[in-house]
C-alpha cells in the first residue's frame, strides 16, 4: 500500500479524532483515535521515529540526547519541505475498513528492517478482532505525529502541557521493548 495522503481531524461530536490514510491507489483507511489512545501513541511513535531515524546509514546517534536531536532535525527539514496546503482528497474509491472509522483500541508499532515502522492498529471487540497494518516511511512517521499534535492541540484536550513530561516516561520505558504494544 503507498500511502498518497493523510489527514487529521477533531470531530467535535464524537470528541475523538479521525485519521484518514488515502492511498495511490484510491484506497482510505479510517481510524478513530481516542483521547487516550492519542495520549499513548504520540509518545510512542516519537520513540520509534527517533529510532528509525538513529538507524539509518552513516548516522551514529547512541545516545537518547543524540537521537532527540537528530529526530528533531529530521523532522523540521520534513516540515520544511511537507505540503500541508494541499486538500486532502476525500473522495475514495474504496473503503476496505468499512463506512465507519476503525475505532483503534490497540496499536503495535514495531521497526522494520526495510527502515519503516509498521504500526498495527487493531479493534477488539466481544467475539473478534479486526485489525489493520500500516507500513511508514520515517517521512510519513513525521507528517503523523504533526498532524495528530496539531488536532489534539485544536481539540482542547489538556495533552500539550503534560506531554513533554509523560513522553520522557514513556521513553525510559519504551526502550526496553522491541515491539510496543497500547492497549486503550
Amino acid at each position: 500500500m503507498n500511502i498518497h495522503q493523510l489527514s487529521v481531524s477533531h470531530d467535535e461530536r464524537q470528541d475523538r479524532l479521525l485519521l484518514r490514510v488515502n492511498t495511490q491507489d484510491g484506497l482510505e483507511f479510517r481510524f478513530w483515535l481516542t483521547r487516550r489512545m492519542a495520549l499513548r501513541l504520540l509518545p510512542a511513535m516519537d520513540h520509534s521515529v527517533a529510532r528509525l531515524e538513529a538507524a539509518q546509514p552513516g548516522l551514529a546517534a547512541t545516545d537518547a540526547s543524540s537521537q532527540q536531536l537528530l529526530t528533531e532535525l529530521k523532522r523540521n527539514a520534513f516540515l520544511q519541505t511537507a505540503d500541508f496546503a494541499t486538500p486532502y482528497a476525500a473522495v475514495p474509491q474504496q473503503l476496505p475498513l468499512g463506512e465507519e472509522p476503525f475505532l483503534v483500541t490497540d496499536a503495535q508499532l514495531s521497526l522494520q528492517t526495510n527502515g519503516n515502522l509498521q504500526v498495527i492498529f487493531q479493534k477488539k471487540m466481544d467475539t473478534a478482532t479486526q485489525s489493520c497494518q500500516l507500513n511508514l516511511q520515517a517521512s510519513l512517521v513525521h507528517g503523523m505525529i504533526h498532524l495528530i499534535r496539531q488536532c489534539v492541540a485544536n481539540a482542547d484536550w489538556g495533552l500539550s502541557k503534560q506531554e513533554p513530561e509523560n513522553r520522557q516516561d514513556e521513553r525510559a520505558d519504551a526502550s526496553l521493548l522491541p515491539q510496543q504494544v497500547y492497549k486503550h
